[in-house]
């Protein structure tokens, strides 16, 4: 697949605005931290979105695209997701700069596993979480050791993140068919199962590493 047809398009498109908007409301979320030192930390990490931005952005322009229309169809449906998931406190923030996130972007990675080498590899790198993880795992697990009731709660929170992200995630594939092609290029129903079995299976890793359970 070219990285000028429309799939790719719609591809780097959702994902340039979905790293606008993190770098928003990680920037927002910021302000929730406890310590100076976290809010510096999730800052940093808002950074790097931004930075991820700007290359997604300018390699949309190098491609001739103009990146406020590859975002434009898109803008709806990211803008809910955060609109239905704003964290109530810090702790919820940072899970669902982990878990909500992380999910979306696994979303993406099975599109992007379809097309070039190129943009493949451009994909992987402005969906790099490793920054985002330490950090997270970090404070989570220092948080639930401290007070072991908030587990349950952060739990629960997660589930309704990933409920949240994959519904986004559908929502934009069914309004925009040469990024649903990019999915289920193979409409074999074992196939897509095959694919939302691996979405699971790496947000059961997130909810362990966090010290939560993936099940209700």
């Amino acid at each position: 697949m070219t990285e000028k047809s429309s799939g790719v398009v719609d591809l780097l498109g959702v994902l340039t605005y979905a790293e606008l908007t993190g770098f928003l409301r990680m920037a927002q979320d910021a302000t929730l931290a406890p310590t100076l030192a976290d809010c510096a930390a999730l800052s940093d990490l808002a950074a790097a979105e931004y930075a991820h931005f700007r290359l997604l952005r300018d390699h949309l322009s190098s491609l001739g695209v103009n990146p406020e229309e590859a975002m434009a169809p898109f803008t709806e449906a990211l803008d809910a997701f955060h609109a239905q998931t704003a964290p109530g406190d810090w702790l919820e923030a940072l899970v669902k700069a982990y878990v909500g996130t992380g999910i979306a972007g696994d979303f993406y990675r099975e599109a992007a596993s379809r097309v070039d080498e190129k943009v493949s590899d451009l994909v992987d790198e402005v969906l790099a979480d490793a920054d985002r993880s330490e950090f997270v795992v970090e404070r989570v697990r220092a948080a639930i050791e401290a007070d072991p009731k908030i587990a349950g709660r952060l739990a629960l929170w997660a589930r309704r993140l990933v409920g949240e992200a994959l519904s986004q995630a559908q929502q934009v594939a069914a309004q925009r068919e040469s990024l649903a092609l990019l999915l289920t290029s193979d409409p074999d129903p074992a196939d897509i199962g095959r694919m939302f079995a691996r979405l699971t299976e790496g947000h059961s890793k997130r909810m362990a590493s966090l010290g939560l359970s993936a099940t209700a």
